[in-house]
């Protein structure tokens, strides 16, 4: 009994980087052995095609389809299936045909009545599938890699972004916004981020160097302001030159194309040979560039992370050090017009502390303060800083703030940044985040002995300075009688005992309405090697009980 000639599995179309191999594969049923030829897009027959699987590897894209027959004259045709070929260098060796999209959608501001197209394009094995979304809901029938939409109005605007997919995984585009522009107006495009991140370094208690004061005021001030605009911000104090260099590195994982940056140090520095240098805390007398941070090769990698923003700010001194040995090589890259420069104090000069109000600020940073959530382009917040500094009459003529960048679009800090979309970057930014910046939960520990109760609260000073407040509770008369006592095991160095520091910052560890019975400072952690435990202590009547 003969059987009809039935495709099981049709050969299915991919979309792939140049000189990239395929196989394309047919599966089918029939009476007796099965013969397959394999034609190219004229119909012509693909030299040794001949086998249920064909192997290619193109440089332009091409169409194919293969003839299944049988001894007693029977054939049936698969279907055309399309090998596309797109030009994608960035595409990994390691690449196993999941969506990799090339060609996100564009932000635009269109007139009412006017059409508008968005694009999406992605490499795939086999080839994705596409559909559209506006606002979180989905675009019946908009299954194409474009989507044209016609008669702008009210109900088109919104976020649009499109789900590639095929049987591996699904991925998101990056998020399109359209608006409607005013009328009478030419469309204006709306700069945003997404996302903003900001390293904060203040370097105070040096081994070998005059201690500073202004560094702890500085960094805690400026990082609230950033959280106000946005910013997710790490905040450190003291660090070593390894400890810099391992704070870098995790800030550079967080950025990416579209991320505003700004990285701001407060503390000793200098310059040599075109160069500025930061210095570490554990930095021997005399500096020399080995021991210290280079702050253009800091900018360099902030810029091959290719940074929507990169904003660098320095409150630190600029003298001119004649040093042995060679300076930082530093490879210039393509002109980003993305990168701004705020110094301080110009060449070859110092930079000042002063007491404001009780509480020790660098100069610099005081005027930065007043000025950056100010939603104006982020050369002018500078110009202004430079305007207050250089009416100061405790620096004038000793200390000028210089200016540097390659803006080539009125970028500020206070824009915002874009919440719509599911990008594969950000959920790595997001997870990255987590890691560093969660702190434990509010605690409560049962002491029987003396009948009553501690609550334990967190609280993150910087990022490396973890507050620990613990507070009794009263459950009995025996209370009264019990004085607590926090310590660390193992014991980490309070960097705000020194002379002046802590009084400064008392006002900071106090929680809003809540008086602790008793306050522990983790400082550098950083260097925490171990988990760390706390020790408590209950006085009781002249008991000592600890936990």
């Amino acid at each position: 009994m003969r059987t009809e000639i039935v495709i099981l599995q049709q050969p299915m179309s991919v979309c792939v980087p140049p000189n990239h191999e395929v196989t394309l594969r047919v599966q089918a049923i029939g009476t007796g052995a099965l013969k397959y030829q394999w034609f190219d897009k004229q119909q012509t027959e693909v030299a040794g095609g001949t086998e249920p699987e064909l192997t290619v590897s193109l440089h332009r894209s091409g169409k194919y389809i293969c003839r299944v027959s049988d001894l007693y004259c029977n054939y049936q045709f698969t279907e055309w299936v399309k090998v596309r070929i797109l030009d994608e260098p960035g595409v990994s060796r390691m690449w196993r045909g999941e969506p990799h999209i090339v060609i996100h959608p564009i932000s635009q501001t269109v007139k009412p009545g006017e059409t508008f197209t968005l694009k999406c394009t992605a490499l795939g094995k086999p080839a994705p599938a596409y559909q559209w979304y506006r606002n979180g809901r989905i675009l019946p029938k908009q299954t194409t890699e474009t989507l044209r939409i016609e008669n702008t109005s009210a109900d088109t605007v919104g976020s649009y972004l499109c789900a590639v997919s095929n049987i591996l995984e699904e991925r998101w585009s990056e998020a399109a916004e359209i608006e409607i522009a005013p009328p009478d107006q030419q469309p204006t495009p709306t700069l945003m981020a997404t996302d903003k991140v900001a390293l904060l370094i203040g370097n105070l208690n040096y081994n070998h160097h005059l201690g500073l004061m202004a560094p702890i005021m500085d960094v805690h001030e400026l990082a609230n302001l950033l959280q106000q605009l946005g910013f997710r911000v790490v905040s450190l104090l003291d660090l070593t030159l390894p400890e810099m260099q391992a704070a870098i590195d995790k800030f550079l994982q967080l950025l990416d194309r579209g991320v505003y940056a700004v990285f701001y140090y407060a503390g000793h520095g200098y310059e040599n040979s075109g160069r500025n240098y930061l210095v570490a805390t554990d930095a021997p007398r005399p500096y020399r560039t080995e021991n210290c941070l280079c702050v253009q090769r800091v900018m360099q990698s902030m810029q091959e992370r290719k940074a929507q923003l990169n904003v660098i700010l320095l409150d630190t001194c600029r003298k001119w050090y004649k040093q042995k040995g060679p300076s930082s090589e530093i490879k210039p890259l393509a002109p980003l017009g993305n990168t701004v420069y705020g110094y301080a104090t110009s060449e070859d000069a110092e930079a000042f502390e002063v007491q404001d109000g009780g509480k020790s600020t660098g100069i610099f940073t005081k005027y930065l303060n007043k000025h950056v959530l100010k939603p104006e382009r982020v050369t002018h917040v500078l110009e202004q800083v430079s305007e207050d500094l250089g009416k100061d009459p405790l620096v004038r003529g000793r200390q000028v703030v210089e200016i540097r960048h390659t803006l080539t679009e009125p970028r500020a800090l206070t824009d915002p940044v874009r919440t719509s979309g599911h990008t594969m970057e950000l959920r790595q930014r997001d997870a990255c985040w987590k890691q560093a910046n969660v702190l434990p939960g509010r605690r409560s520990l049962d002491f029987p002995y003396c009948a009553v109760k501690v609550e334990l609260s967190f609280s993150a000073l910087f990022s490396n300075v973890l507050v620990v407040f613990g507070t009794v509770r009263n459950t009995s008369a025996k209370a009264q009688d019990c004085t607590l006592i926090l310590e660390s095991e193992p014991q980490m160095q309070d960097i705000f005992s020194g002379s002046g520091r802590s009084e400064e910052m008392d006002s900071l560890l106090v929680k809003s309405g809540e008086t602790p019975d008793c306050t522990l400072r983790l400082c550098c952690l950083q260097r925490l090697q171990v988990q760390g435990l706390f020790v408590f202590e209950m006085k009781n009547r002249g008991i000592d009980l600890k936990f």
